[in-house]
């Protein structure tokens, strides 16, 4: 004779956001990027702002990310000004490299956004995986999470003009803490 015990399924998903409007707390948000540059490698940061409607059904969800391309920063001033500059990102003419979703959902591997990113102003196709990561709250605290996505971009989005020895590839990280926007 055979039992079967039947087996408990659990939701492997991470908690979710309470719908609603979120925001981007700019003291705890970055988006950080690595590239080669004649065999080294160039790490550097920017500051991210934006915000997220979370709604039910969870694939209706948008989040918008934007950060300053005037505020990067190597360590290097004179890296800094080059890259803000008209060779490159060109600060002057395109204040804003942003992203804007278009669909969050949940796939076997995590969770997923699809959306557009916008660099001088060209707009791009890109999706990611998001990695969700309650923040440590005290009792009374507001509801808190950090989220972490990395991305892999085309060096031609940031500049069109050739650079030796530049690697085509950008890996860019963004590391945002969203607050329930009250």
């Amino acid at each position: 004779m055979t039992t079967m015990t039947p087996r408990i399924q659990h939701d492997p998903r991470p908690p979710r956001l309470a719908p609603g409007h979120w925001r981007v707390n700019p003291a705890h948000s970055h988006a950080s990027f690595d590239a080669r540059v004649a065999g080294c490698l160039v790490r550097g940061s920017l500051p991210l702002v934006g915000g997220a409607v979370i709604a039910e059904p969870i694939e209706d969800s948008t989040a918008h990310l934007a950060a300053r391309t005037s505020a990067v920063s190597t360590g290097s001033l004179a890296l800094d000004r080059l890259l803000t500059g008209p060779g490159f990102l060109d600060a002057g003419a395109f204040p804003e490299i942003t992203f804007r979703s278009e669909l969050l959902a949940w796939v076997p591997a995590g969770w997923r956004a699809v959306g557009r990113l916008r660099v001088k102003d060209t707009e791009h196709e890109l999706a990611c995986q998001l990695d969700l990561h309650p923040d440590g709250i005290q009792p009374g605290d507001p509801p808190r999470i950090t989220i972490t996505s990395s991305w892999v971009i085309d060096s031609r989005w940031v500049t069109t003009k050739w650079v030796p020895a530049l690697g085509r590839r950008i890996v860019m990280t963004c590391s945002f803490s969203l607050e329930p926007d009250m």
